[in-house]
């Protein structure tokens, strides 16, 4: 019954709910001109065979899932020295560092001074009197945030704060990703290279027995030459192979902040099976990855943080208040420095605000309207593409699993044929090209069969990422 409920309607989604789940409603105008909405699916259109369930939490650590520890090694590692992870961290801190200096400015700042003044009078060049004076000052300023301006400009610094968080927080997401598809290719590479050199040791029997028929004169020339074109165009597909191997290696060290070679060790522990994605994953709903996307959470922010500057720059035609006080001593001597009857003190109040600017503030609105606007155009754009990421996904993993069942049967049949042609031609029942030809089909199904299951694997991993994983 909940479910129906649940599907019965189309969900529209605003800005609102989203900033909902970040604690953000109370500072943005939903029912303002030009808000932007999103239509929201209940439900995806290509889940067939996925759990519609909340998302679990290990979405947050999702290569584990895929029971490689090799593969965890490396994202854990990665995840702590990728230098773009680095990076991130510290854009989060000149953030936090940067909202710290404008919550400065709702406090009064105070400046203290002290000196001392020496002067000599001269008479017929000879000195004939001496003074000295010392004096000490404090100095107090405030500008008192009447209206808010420095106050709607610091909730500005803080969304921007929660941007530069989400912005790691995706970068985290893409390296874990890259770190994952980078080993699939190794993994993919190192099967390939092992179907092929399979593949020589029967090509390299056909072709010794070619030659043996060749010199008995079973054979004409055209066969051995049939089969050594055969042989060597398996081990032309040797060197391209290991140099995809060396680079997947050298992608891997450079996306964990490492110098080449550095993970040489660790990929040789493990065998080279492509990792098998898990079964039984739940895909949630869209709102579900809406919320968990954290670039969507950071385009939610920069628009909250665009609202925010767009208000200060509006109260700028108020007009603000200025405080200013001094206390200054003035003394003949050191020891009248702290003599209250020395002290002058003085307080001075102002009230100042634009009268005539050329445009100026009017200006300055209009471009933080529009940055407004494209913060909010470019949060609904992360939506729509969150949706799209999801779709294809799911769409990718479906269809390869589909390709997988189809190629595991046909390369079971051209191993059998394979296998067959060669008794056959051993035989003498058979000639050589239709040994050639099982042996060239047999390894471009292999071939075909390792690189569905590639793209299978890659394709959950896209799905992990698209879901909001992997922070």
């Amino acid at each position: 019954m909940a479910t129906r409920l649940f599907r019965s309607s189309p969900l529209r989604l605003t800005a609102a709910p989203v900033l909902a789940a970040l604690g953000l409603t109370a500072c943005v105008d939903f029912g303002k001109p030009g808000t932007s909405s999103v239509a929201l699916p209940r439900d995806w259109q290509n889940a067939a065979g996925f759990k519609v369930a909340a998302p679990s939490q290990d979405l947050s650590r999702w290569w584990g899932r895929f029971g490689d520890p090799v593969l965890t090694k490396l994202v854990s590692s990665s995840l702590s020295s990728n230098l773009d992870v680095e990076t991130s961290m510290s854009r989060v801190r000149q953030a936090r560092a940067s909202r710290e200096s404008e919550a400065s400015s709702l406090f009064p700042s105070l400046s203290g001074s002290a000196g001392s003044n020496a002067s000599t009078t001269l008479r017929d060049n000879a000195a004939d009197s001496r003074s000295i004076s010392y004096s000490t000052g404090l100095n107090a300023s405030w500008e008192v945030d009447l209206f808010g301006k420095r106050r709607t400009s610091l909730l500005a610094s803080s969304a921007s704060i929660n941007a530069a968080v989400e912005n790691l927080h995706t970068v985290q997401s893409s390296l874990a990703s890259e770190v994952a598809l980078a080993y699939l290719d190794l993994r993919s590479a190192q099967a390939r290279l092992q179907i092929v050199r399979d593949s020589l040791k029967s090509r390299e029997e056909t072709y010794q027995l070619t030659v043996w028929r060749q010199k008995a004169g079973q054979i004409d020339q055209l066969d051995l030459r049939q089969a050594e074109t055969s042989l060597e165009q398996a081990k032309a597909s040797i060197p391209s192979l290991e140099q995809s191997i060396s680079q997947a290696k050298n992608r891997l060290a450079l996306l964990g902040g490492q110098t080449p070679g550095a993970f040489d060790g660790l990929l040789a522990s493990k065998g080279r099976d492509i990792p098998t994605p898990p079964s039984g994953l739940a895909v949630g709903i869209p709102a579900d990855t809406v919320r968990q996307r954290p670039d969507v959470r950071s385009a939610a922010y920069q628009w909250v943080a665009a609202v925010y500057k767009t208000r200060a720059a509006k109260l700028e035609r108020l007009p603000s208040l200025n405080l200013s006080g001094s206390l200054g001593i003035n003394a003949a001597t050191v020891g009248k420095v702290f003599n209250p009857q020395t002290a002058t003190a003085g307080l001075v109040a102002g009230l100042s605000g634009p009268i005539f600017d050329a445009g100026r503030i009017r200006a300055n609105i209009e471009v933080q309207s529009e940055a407004e606007e494209q913060a909010l155009l470019a949060y609904s754009s992360s939506v729509l593409q969150a949706l799209s990421d999801v779709e294809d996904s799911l769409i990718a993993c479906r269809r390869s699993g589909e390709r997988i069942a189809v190629l595991e049967r046909a390369t079971v049949s051209a191993r059998e044929a394979s296998v067959l042609a060669g008794q056959r031609y051993k035989a003498g029942v058979v000639d050589l090209v239709t040994v050639l030809d099982a042996q060239r089909t047999e390894l471009s199904l292999e071939e075909s069969l390792i690189s569905a299951r590639t793209d299978r694997s890659s394709a959950y991993v896209q799905l992990y990422k698209a879901l909001g994983g992997g922070w």
